[in-house]
This record gives structure tokens, C-alpha cells and sequence, in this order.
């Protein structure tokens, strides 16, 4: 969360001097930027999971930070494509005080889910379990604008997809043992993770709010390196609004 503050004032920093110095800002504020500059915030699910799997639901989130340009396709059509460039920031909370660690058969490019007293010891009072997925992703949409006179006002549609590149994944796991000593796990492997994520997506709404939804096209894991053999997908959902 503190690299995606950072990430964050960054580029509305950049964004709102590139503004000041253009000496025009439209009404309503928004900066004089062709380009939308989104911040999701969802959830994120295993889908084709096995049951041993079991994620919690509110803890396993998702914010993504996207910038996309718009490129106008027929005059008025209403039909612009959108390509852009981002970071997608993924967490997983597995259930029953369960985790991911390597798998001794397989190797270090794999992983196997355990619980947690079996790595720490029993009698422990597991008080955070997560993981966290960063990607660096490259969405890819065609939008559809229904006020043709004026694409920054009215219902839009946008239907593409997306690409990604994990280049960070670790476990924290915080817990107190039987003497009351607190303790904090960082624990960055490769999982037998997927490397590379791709898939579809969709984003309906108006200029500052809409919904989404995007449904992983390939195995989260890499082939035969993932706990139970799964061959589980990523599934992502929930709203989004335009900070310009």
C-alpha cells in the first residue's frame, strides 16, 4: 500500500503541474490530459479451484492503476481504442490459517499449501495471513461512447483485455506464539507462479464511475507446479473510478 501511495502522488503531481503549465483547466476541474487515469478496487478470486483452496473473500482484494489514451476510431462513431499501461496489486487471504511455501518434491519453482503451525510450530495465534500479487499490465480496450458529441460526458461500454508481468509475490504472515512473542513473516519465492498473466475484460459507467470485471484466460500457476495440480484462473470484480 505504501508503494501505491507513492505511485499515486507521483503522477498526480506530474499530471497537475503538466496542467498548470498548459494554463487551461476544463470545467469541472479535470486536468487537460487526453487520457483517463483509473483506480479499481475489487476482489480477487480463484475460480476452478479445488476445495483444499478455500480463499476469504474480503481480504483477498485487488487495486489496479491504469492509464489509457484514447484513439477515436470513424470521426463520431462513438468508438475509441484505449490502450495503457499500469500496475495491477492482487492479494490473496487463503482460508483455515493455510499458506503457500515450496513445494521439497517439485523445487523452489513451485509451492505446496500448508497450514501455518506446521512451519511455526503449534500453539501459535495466527493474527495475518495474506499474500500479495504485483504485476506491471498492459490493458488493451475499445470503448463505446453514448454521447457522440461529447466523450468526456454519458454512458460508456469498453470491452479488451490485458496482459501482465508479475515481478513481485510474497507471503506475510503475523503471528504470536505461546510465550505472547509477536511475530512478522516475509516470504518472497516464485510459488510456481504463472509468470506472465493474460485475459479479458470489461468496464461499463459513466466518465468517473464504472464497474468491472476481468476473467483470467491462463492457469494462475504454471503447469503442474501449483498446489492439488490446480489448474485454477484468476476472476477479478468490482468498481472503478476516474481520478482525470
Amino acid at each position: 500500500m505504501k508503494r501505491l501511495t507513492l505511485i499515486l502522488f507521483a503522477l498526480m503531481l506530474s499530471f497537475h503541474l503538466k496542467a498548470q503549465d498548459q494554463g487551461k483547466t476544463p470545467i469541472g476541474g479535470r486536468p487537460d490530459i487526453k487520457g483517463d487515469l483509473f483506480l479499481d478496487f475489487g476482489f480477487n478470486l480463484l475460480n476452478n479451484r479445488p476445495e483444499e483452496m478455500d480463499t476469504r473473500f474480503f481480504p483477498s482484494r485487488t487495486v489496479n492503476i491504469y492509464f489509457q489514451r484514447p484513439f477515436y476510431l470513424g470521426g463520431n462513431s462513438g468508438f475509441t481504442f484505449n490502450p495503457g499501461i499500469g500496475f495491477g496489486l492482487d492479494k490473496l487471504a487463503f482460508a483455515d490459517d493455510q499458506t503457500l511455501t515450496n513445494d521439497p518434491d517439485k523445487g523452489s519453482q513451485s509451492s505446496q499449501l500448508v497450514d501455518i503451525e506446521e512451519i511455526y510450530g503449534t500453539g501459535i495465534s495466527v493474527d495475518k495471513n495474506t499474500m500479495a500479487l504485483n504485476y506491471i499490465d498492459i490493458p488493451l480496450e475499445f470503448r463505446y461512447h453514448a454521447n457522440r458529441s461529447n466523450y468526456n460526458q454519458g454512458f460508456r461500454v469498453a470491452l479488451g483485455g490485458k496482459i501482465g508481468v508479475l515481478y513481485n509475490a510474497h507471503t506475510k504472515i503475523k503471528f504470536t506464539d505461546g510465550d505472547g512473542v509477536t511475530q512478522k513473516i516475509k516470504n518472497t519465492q516464485d510459488f510456481g507462479l504463472n509468470l506472465i498473466r493474460y485475459g479479458v475484460y470489461t468496464r461499463i459507467g459513466m466518465p468517473g464511475f464504472n464497474v468491472w470485471g476481468y476473467y483470467g484466460l491462463n492457469e494462475f500457476f504454471e503447469n503442474g507446479q501449483g498446489p492439488f495440480e490446480t489448474q485454477t484462473k484468476q476472476f477479478n470484480f468490482g468498481i472503478s473510478v476516474a481520478l482525470f
